[in-house]
């Protein structure tokens, strides 16, 4: 059964979208407009577009992430144009860490990542609930000790 990301990682980043850009885009047409004539304003309008095109693509990039757990391994699927596929054996996990930057805090958001030993198949869940990520790290620390004890 895929789980889907909650709604509050799409909310963050597109704040976080719209602050950036939406300054850059005021950089762009104040300054110039303000010291060169009112003309020169239209360098706001490609920062702005970006914003349009941006706030459409972190949706269609939110609405592809999601995740599985599985009877042996946990799946995360993601992507838009290239979607990828990790296969994340229980009995392979090293490490599985909850994560939280300061931004992700604020919105009640955390991350869960995974380590094994390949590099290529550590994989991160994010944006998540904190409880759902710590109650996700606590069910595959428990299931990657009861696989790994039989190797």
């Amino acid at each position: 059964m895929w789980i889907a990301l909650p709604p509050g990682l799409l909310k963050m980043r597109r704040l976080l979208l719209v602050v950036w850009l939406g300054l850059i885009s005021l950089a762009a047409g104040l300054v110039p407009g303000l010291l060169a004539g009112p003309a020169w304003a239209a360098f706001a309008l490609p920062p702005l577009a970006l914003m349009a095109w941006g706030w459409v693509m972190t949706g269609r990039n939110w609405r592809s992430w999601r995740y599985a757990e599985r009877a042996d391994d946990l799946l995360i699927s993601r992507g838009v144009l290239w979607r990828e596929e990790t296969v994340v054996p229980y009995g392979r996990m090293q490490l599985v860490e909850v994560t939280s930057g300061p931004v992700e805090r604020h919105f009640g958001l955390a991350s869960v990542q995974l380590h094994t030993a390949a590099a290529a198949t550590d994989a991160t869940i994010p944006g998540l609930d904190p409880a759902e990520a710590e109650r996700l790290r606590d069910r595959l620390t428990e299931l990657g000790e009861a696989r790994s004890a039989g190797l």
